[in-house]
């Protein structure tokens, strides 16, 4: 049981986890391939203060090891879903399970709308983990549909596994196995009558039974269902927190400026408030 855990290890999350372990708080961090992250990828930034010029990638590097020495631990993974039960809260990370006291929501932003078919047959043959669910596919046709860094060595783990792999994207993947074939399409539509049967992608039609959708982090509001929004932003008041008792935000997830600055500062409020919700249901209890 973790004090606790936070999603997404860009600035926000960064940020909110060395706040939390100032105030003695255990702390985990949940977060995706740092290649994924927008920051990651900028070259150059001229306005974070004290650091001109800084790459994306330096600052990233420099967070991550502020945090790692706080003592916050990461987790390399994505959280599927998170399940309030009483006063603790259930994370879903792949095949894994976690509890904690408190969320905090840094995801940054999820821009991907569903293909269709994805939300019809979520359970039916689409799935969001290859370690969860490829065992049921050994021996079948499956798609893999990547839009995360890591999803070849996704598609690699499954084809090893025995299914027969199919993977699709619209840029060529890098580190996927060459008896793997790759079918260029921007956009897929998932098809069938009570389950998964083909995927179209583009204009190629691929027979399959399984549709694993793999990308950097799942939306808010599917990872935690009855959580507020407001133009497709997370919610939040000035304490960063939102409408679910113990869950807060900070970010990009939260609305504009997309700054890093901002991502920090509102980082550092929802570890703050974070710990003392802990601690106020510490002592209630």
């Amino acid at each position: 049981m973790y004090d606790i855990a936070v999603i997404g290890s860009g600035p926000a999350g960064l940020s909110a986890a060395v706040q939390a372990r100032v105030r003695n708080k255990s702390v985990l961090v949940v977060g995706g391939d740092d290649r994924d992250n927008p920051l990651y990828k900028t070259p150059r930034i001229e306005n974070y203060l004290g650091f001109p010029q800084a790459s994306g990638q330096e600052l990233l590097d420099r967070f991550h090891a502020h945090a790692r020495e706080m003592g916050a631990e990461r987790k390399e993974g994505r959280v599927l879903n998170i399940m309030p039960m009483g006063d603790t809260f259930y994370l879903s990370i792949g095949s894994e399970m976690e509890q904690a006291r408190a969320i905090i929501l840094a995801t940054g932003v999820v821009w991907a709308n569903k293909y269709p078919g994805e939300a019809e047959y979520l359970g039916r043959g689409v799935s969001y983990c290859a370690t969860c669910d490829g065992m049921l596919y050994r021996g079948k046709e499956v798609v893999v549909v990547g839009k995360a860094a890591d999803a070849p060595q996704e598609a690699n783990y499954l084809q090893e596994l025995g299914c027969k792999v199919t993977y699709v994207s619209d840029k060529a993947p890098d580190g996927l196995r060459p008896d793997i074939p790759y079918v260029k399409a921007p956009k897929v539509e998932i098809t069938g009558s009570s389950k998964v049967e083909s995927i179209r992608a583009g204009s190629t039609t691929i027979p399959c039974e399984g549709v694993f959708i793999l990308r950097p982090s799942v939306a808010p509001a599917d990872l935690l269902p009855g959580l507020a929004l407001e133009g497709g932003y997370i919610q939040v008041d000035r304490d960063m927190a939102t409408n679910v008792p113990g869950v807060f935000a900070a970010g990009d997830c939260t609305g504009l400026p997309l700054q890093v600055s901002k991502a920090v500062g509102e980082g550092l409020v929802a570890g703050l408030r974070a710990a003392e919700y802990v601690d106020h249901m510490s002592n209630s209890n």
